[in-house]
């Protein structure tokens, strides 16, 4: 494990903790994931953002699969060392795993969920 001079407070989530995505140059947030401690010592060790998939139970290295990588320019953590804030080169432009720049590609309108966003990529082709 990585030696780090801070601990973060895994303990709230059941060894989780919440992790916005945001693009490093503009700002928009591209998706939220969950680390436990493996995966942030990986993401700090490599500068890839590397998160904790809940329905696999296993590490997730974003982009391996799919090519969209997360370069990790900046690590911020929130005031009660609970929640961190990556700020990411998005390699390929899609964050979310069903093709979209965001994984917030839809909106609340007119009392229903409306698609804002236009796909990069068509999953089906990805994930083979």
């Amino acid at each position: 494990m990585l030696k780090l001079d801070f601990e973060l407070d895994f303990k709230k989530g059941n060894g989780l903790i919440p992790v916005i995505a945001q693009d490093y140059k503009t700002g928009e947030v591209l998706m939220l994931a969950y680390m436990n401690k493996q995966a942030f010592d990986e993401t700090v060790k490599t500068h890839r953002a590397t998160y904790y998939s809940r329905s696999r139970q296993t590490l997730w290295k974003k982009g391996e699969t799919s090519g969209h990588v997360q370069n990790v320019r900046e690590i911020r953590v929130d005031c009660d060392n609970d929640t961190v804030l990556l700020k990411v080169d998005q390699v390929g432009g899609a964050a979310c795993h069903k093709g979209y720049k965001s994984c917030f590609f839809s909106k609340v309108q007119d009392n229903d969920l409306k698609i804002v966003e236009s796909k990069i990529f068509d999953p089906k082709e990805v994930y083979k």
